[in-house]
């Protein structure tokens, strides 16, 4: 039964730590982004684990590579029949041509229309711009209940695309990017990020007092965590 967890910075990758009542030491990497996780024996401490993960970066860093090379090679043709995920639902898409570029999700449908001839960059551009703004939508009351809470307020709020990360703070400028693939998920995975992301600019680091802090404000952050790094994110034949 795991007793206690940190949650560590390792060469610039987050790192969970579990103390197990185990006698070896054990690194795993997850899909679908590569969350590394490392299962410690009790007895161990922050240097000795530190130094264990930095052994095995080469390996670390050729399966979080994999893995997310496999999650972008998925095929998005932008076509009826595939499903997209809105807000961590499932929608089946009608893509028609001959109007004005249009999203509108309805029952488990997601409608989407652009002018006759479209290729499928511009459908996928279309649908983009959709997904965007359905986040900067989400942001302003995200940000109104937990800046006061938190007591830090971010200088700029930048929705931008990132290959591997669904946010990050720049602490320096006070400015926070979240990633557009967010509003795909449950909305309870981007109250996480907001919250994590904020809680950084108290804190740079995963270190003690950030996972503290996390605790209090939000203490089911790490289920939220799993649930973002396990849900569907590309597009899947719809059966």
């Amino acid at each position: 039964m795991s007793t206690s967890s940190e949650y560590l910075t390792v060469a610039g990758i987050d790192v969970d730590v579990i103390y197990k009542d185990i006698k070896n030491l054990h690194i795993s990497v997850y899909p679908p982004m590569g969350r590394v996780r490392v299962a410690a024996p009790q007895r161990l401490d922050e240097d000795t684990i530190r130094l264990a993960v930095i052994q095995r970066l080469p390996w670390i860093k050729r399966q979080r590579q994999e893995l997310q090379v496999a999650a972008r090679q998925t095929e998005r043709r932008m076509v009826s029949g595939e499903s997209h995920y809105v807000w961590g639902a499932r929608y089946r898409l009608d893509a028609s041509q001959g109007g004005r570029p249009s999203v509108r999700p309805k029952g488990k449908t997601l409608w989407l229309t652009t002018p006759e001839g479209s290729s499928e960059d511009a459908r996928q551009a279309v649908l983009d711009r959709w997904y965007r703004r359905q986040l900067k939508d989400a942001l302003p009351p995200l940000l109104a209940k937990w800046q006061p809470v938190i007591g830090v307020e971010a200088t700029q709020v930048v929705v931008r695309r990132m290959k591997t990360k669904w946010g990050t703070c720049q602490q320096n400028s006070g400015a926070i990017w979240i990633n557009p693939e967010l509003a795909k998920k449950h909305p309870r995975c981007l109250e996480y990020i907001v919250v994590h992301e904020l809680v950084h600019l108290h804190e740079r680091t995963h270190n003690e007092r950030f996972v503290n802090l996390m605790d209090q404000l939000l203490p089911d952050w790490r289920s939220r965590r799993d649930e973002l790094n396990v849900a569907p994110l590309a597009a899947e034949s719809w059966q």
